[in-house]
């Protein structure tokens, strides 16, 4: 046991290309200063000196920190008495020093510290499997105000599994937050390969908060990259701007990466032979006569049959794994459900392909550098009927021919085929609408009749699903009821009431679902007790119906300096119907009111039809979705949606109560606005 603690780590002194400090050098860097006694005085913890170092060879990468700081905040102290180290797979924690200044007196605490090495498999049940580990260090006797100083590393040695590792490295540098403030903030990159490595800064600003123009460099082998910050509060505000980051990256190109990967994809599928491993799924595809069929069973059997496993260490270091075993075992990654999944293409006679990108960052891959590293996933990308697909194997539970299947979005990926570039993937406008809802209000005497009917398609459809299969049906309604209670206005006239008491006799079903189109239709119904929405000033009554999720608020509230939009908005189909044995005022503005807008983005109408006793309202919202939105069209965009919410996303009527007198007083109103 004692053998195989010491491999996950080891008490040691640094090695020399560290230039670890001296005790009284560590002293003198701890010691007050006039920037130090602000940032204590505002109440935050402090640290006096940051020194961090990426060294990297062939063979391993080894980070590396040094630092002290005030343990001011008892519950900053808490987490330094204990704190956790995660250690991946053929990685070492290195303890260098752990120490506290008192008193103006460094004190050795390597003696007072207890480490466990504990399983880091918080995720294996739902087929995350993560083979690090976790070392958990207690230190006794930390006293608050103490001084901590900490110096540690992590030394990775690589594998042959590590192969792209080996060839390629990248390390990504990103400014600390902003709680802390530094003293002496040096972060060092020592390229001990035998290639170059290139940075680029991004995202840093001038002292007036201006972006500086991006600033890019080589660190040939044998030498190094050093940043340092003096005095430093990262000064970021994290709600508008993006916070400065250094990509580092073995000298690449997008082509020369694709060659490199590729062979090793090439090698797995060329060798796959689906009719000598799973004669039994391709007696199951044959059975069916249709293309779309195939393909629908295909991907259905890889995404619900072959069970994800995901190892967060190895998603870039592993190779492939062949298509037979993925069959065989039932279980893989996402490369080798993927690969299983274009092998099955290709015995199907698709054109498809295994392409690599990253869900998490793929804003950034415009300014990122050229590197495999950047990537944490695959899925296929296959073309029907003159259409391109994309295909994540990993889902579950859905459904659909392969056009009406759920959409992916993302914008950036490397195709693993030779001389490849990064590509772009353009946007997409759907065939059909993503919901396609009708909802009518009827009010007679002092009730009225709810009924809305809603058809589901794409992400929507099979969302509503896993929504239904999951949750308790009184559930179901109460949310369909708080959705009706805002787009009738009750929110404003009886906000103290339960929605269970005005919302009566309530039904909702699933009337059908087709698996092949991909199409759900959900019934809601409910009956209403005085359906009108009462102003409490004027007495005047207004039936009104304004589905608040047509105008997008995330567009009106979006203010970032850094970022664009994304717009990943669906394509929405509303019929509105509101009917009353009352007589409306059929001239008022807002309820004639009809808008179009042709946005170089989406397209939108709300068209009315207004009787005697009711109207009707038809809007329709067509996005070119999967679309980055930059800051020089962004205004026009955000203004266009001002006027959807400028009560273009439904419609009110206005009820001409009964009686001479409110005849009279309804005339006088409308002579003097």
């Amino acid at each position: 046991m004692e053998n195989q603690l010491e491999e996950i780590y080891k008490i040691i002194q640094p090695e020399e290309w560290v230039k670890s400090l001296t005790d009284e050098q560590i002293i003198e860097l701890s010691k007050e200063t006039d920037f130090s006694k602000n940032i204590l005085d505002e109440g935050r913890d402090y640290c006096y000196f940051l020194d961090k170092k990426f060294y990297v060879t062939r063979e391993k990468h080894i980070e590396y920190v040094n630092m002290s700081y005030t343990l001011t905040d008892p519950a900053n102290l808490e987490k330094a008495s204990t704190f956790d180290t995660i250690v991946e797979e053929n990685e070492i924690y290195l303890i260098h020093r752990i120490s506290v200044i008192r008193d103006g007196e460094l004190i050795d605490k390597l003696a007072d510290i207890t480490v466990k090495v504990l399983d880091n498999e918080n995720d294996s049940g739902s087929g995350v499997i993560n083979k690090s580990k976790k070392v958990n260090i207690s230190i006794k006797d930390l006293r608050l105000y103490d001084i901590l100083v900490l110096e540690d590393a992590r030394e990775k040695v690589f594998t042959d599994k590590d192969f792209v590792r080996k060839e390629y490295s990248r390390y990504l540098w990103v400014s600390p937050d902003s709680y802390w403030a530094y003293g002496n903030y040096t972060f060092e990159l020592i390229n001990e390969r035998d290639d170059e490595f290139v940075y680029k800064k991004n995202f840093f600003r001038d002292e007036n908060g201006n972006l500086i123009e991006n600033e890019e460099g080589t660190i040939s082998s044998g030498n190094s990259y050093t940043f340092k910050l003096v005095n430093y509060l990262n000064p970021t505000d994290p709600n508008r701007e993006i916070f400065p980051y250094i990509d580092f990256a073995t000298k690449s190109t997008w082509k020369k990466l694709s060659n490199f990967i590729s062979p090793y994809y090439e090698e797995v599928i060329n060798k796959a032979n689906l009719e000598s491993f799973a004669p039994s799924l391709i007696e199951k595809l044959n059975e069916f006569s249709n293309i779309e069929d195939k393909i629908e069973y295909a991907i259905e059997y890889v995404q619900n049959h072959i069970y994800y496993i995901y190892n967060a260490d190895e998603m870039s270091g592993h190779k492939p794994q062949e298509a037979e075993v993925t069959y065989t075992n039932k279980q893989g990654d996402c490369k080798a459900k993927s690969i299983l999944l274009k092998v099955i293409f290709d015995y199907l006679g698709l054109e498809s392909s295994i392409i690599l990108l990253n869900y998490n960052t793929d804003f950034y891959f415009k300014y990122y550098l050229p590197s495999l590293l950047a990537f944490n996933h695959v899925i296929v990308k296959v073309k029907h009927n003159n259409e391109t697909y994309y295909v994540d194997a990993t889902m579950r539970n859905e459904y659909g021919y392969l056009e009406n299947r759920s959409f992916i979005y993302f914008a950036h990926y490397l195709e693993i085929k030779p001389n490849e570039t990064l590509q772009i993937r353009p946007p997409y406008r759907f065939p059909k609408f993503c919901i396609d809802e009708k909802v009518s209000v009827t009010a007679k005497g002092n009730e009225g009749f709810l009924e809305s009917e809603s058809i589901y398609r794409y992400n929507r459809a099979n969302n509503m699903r896993r929504y239904f299969k999951n949750t308790n049906k009184r559930e179901i309604i109460d949310s369909w009821n708080s959705f009706f209670y805002y787009a009738l206005n009750y929110s404003a006239d009886r906000p103290e009431m339960d929605l269970r008491e005005i919302f009566k006799d309530t039904s909702i079903d699933i009337i059908s679902d087709d698996k092949k189109l991909n199409e759900l239709t959900i019934k809601y119904k409910a009956r209403i007790e005085n359906p009108y929405f009462k102003d409490r000033v004027t007495n005047e009554r207004f039936l009104m119906f304004f589905d608040r999720n047509i105008p997008k608020n995330n567009v009106r509230d979006f203010i970032h300096k850094d970022a664009s939009f994304w717009h990943n908005f669906d394509s929405e189909k509303y019929e509105i119907n509101l009917s009353t044995d009352q007589k409306i005022d059929t001239k008022e503005k807002y309820t004639i009111q009809e808008s179009t807008i042709n946005d170089k983005y989406f397209t939108y109408s709300s068209r009315k039809k207004i009787t005697s006793n009711g109207g009707s309202a038809y809007i329709e919202y067509n996005p070119s979705t999967n679309h980055e939105i930059t800051m020089e069209n962004f205004e026009e965009f955000r203004n266009n949606h001002y006027t959807i919410a400028d009560s273009n996303y439904g419609l009110g009527i206005d009820i001409i109560e009964s009686g001479l007198m409110n005849m009279l007083k309804f005339k006088m109103k409308k002579a003097f606005k």
